[in-house]
């Protein structure tokens, strides 16, 4: 299995049922048009993000956090109503540019239920209005706000987990370092087809850079829309402090630009001693869990975040 848990490497074509959806060019995520109003790409970037099955909870509450110069608003999603449980943070998807809270309310909702433990969303601020770190210095606001206030909240502040989507993946791990660097570091750490890479250069890359659903293009102008100017430098990961990361899960797709920087990173933190799994979905494309498509395999990759989410399975070492 060369170090994948539950993949096959590089030999599975596109899943079938994807061949409608990735023949419609609008389905293809390129830099927008320079006169089109960014809210205007938003709002029709938002509304394509599929909710899939929306799950009743017995507690969903909307709160802010006031930063002193902003608020930050989050969304609690509680499986038991007041009693305690373990809270997992959720750092959404959208390119840094896009997405929001309500774009992963259905997700957020089916990980409180499946995982148990309560699911805080937040909705850090986008770029490039606020490159980075704004929305990683609002997660952290609002980690910190949260475990201060964690029994009206019903969490337990010494059993939190961090847990990202794409662009959110990237927003999680500087947040888990910068947590990382206080010694506050959160139990685990789970990545779903992350962001990682600024230079956009790896194998995956060229081979996917055309799509299907995201290009190459589209992550350039993302990751210059994130970084507002900066080196990209600014989202390195010192090898001192990635040492000390939390067991960590990656979940990548066989079919996205991005596959080969979250498997690298995983290899990196294996050679840097931290227990690490990464499950490889065969056939899938980036994003997969905000498609209204649902394959078997994307089926198999959720329930892989949940099991990591729920019991933390002993991580292999990624290959």
């Amino acid at each position: 299995m060369n170090g994948y848990q539950n993949s096959r490497l590089s030999i599975l074509p596109i899943d079938p049922s994807y061949a409608e959806f990735i023949r419609d060019p609008r389905n293809t995520v390129r830099p927008p048009p320079p006169h089109i109003p960014l809210e205007k790409v938003r709002q029709a970037a938002n509304s394509a993000m599929h909710q899939g099955e929306v799950v009743e909870l017995p507690r969903v509450e909307d709160h802010h956090v006031d930063t002193g110069g902003h608020t930050v608003k989050f969304r609690l999603y509680h499986p038991a109503g007041d009693e305690t449980r373990p809270v997992i943070f959720f750092f959404h998807g959208g390119g840094f540019v896009w997405g929001s809270i309500d774009t992963h309310d259905g997700l957020c909702r089916r990980l409180a239920a499946k995982t148990e433990a309560a699911v805080i969303s937040i909705d850090y601020r986008l770029s490039p209005e606020t490159p980075f770190p704004g929305a990683r210095d609002d997660g952290l606001a609002v980690i910190r706000h949260t475990l201060g206030f964690s029994k009206a909240l019903g969490i337990d502040p010494q059993s939190f987990a961090l847990c990202g989507d794409s662009a959110g993946g990237q927003v999680a791990i500087a947040t888990c370092a910068a947590l990382v660097s206080e010694d506050r570091a959160p139990l685990q750490l789970t990545l779903i087809y992350p962001a990682i890479e600024p230079a956009c250069d790896s194998p995956s890359q060229t081979e996917f850079a055309a799509g299907p659903l995201l290009t190459r293009d589209a992550m350039l102008w993302f990751w210059n829309c994130y970084l507002g100017g900066k080196s990209s430098s600014v989202v390195a990961l010192d090898d001192k402090l990635t040492k000390r990361f939390p067991p960590t899960f990656i979940v990548t797709a066989e079919n996205d630009p991005l596959r080969d920087e979250g498997e690298r990173l995983g290899a990196r933190l294996r050679d840097l001693g931290v227990p690490v799994t990464v499950h490889r979905g065969p056939g899938l494309l980036h994003g997969f869990l905000s498609l209204a498509i649902i394959p078997n395999s994307a089926v198999e990759a959720f329930m892989f975040v949940v099991k990591a989410l729920k019991s933390g399975p002993d991580p292999q070492p990624a290959g």
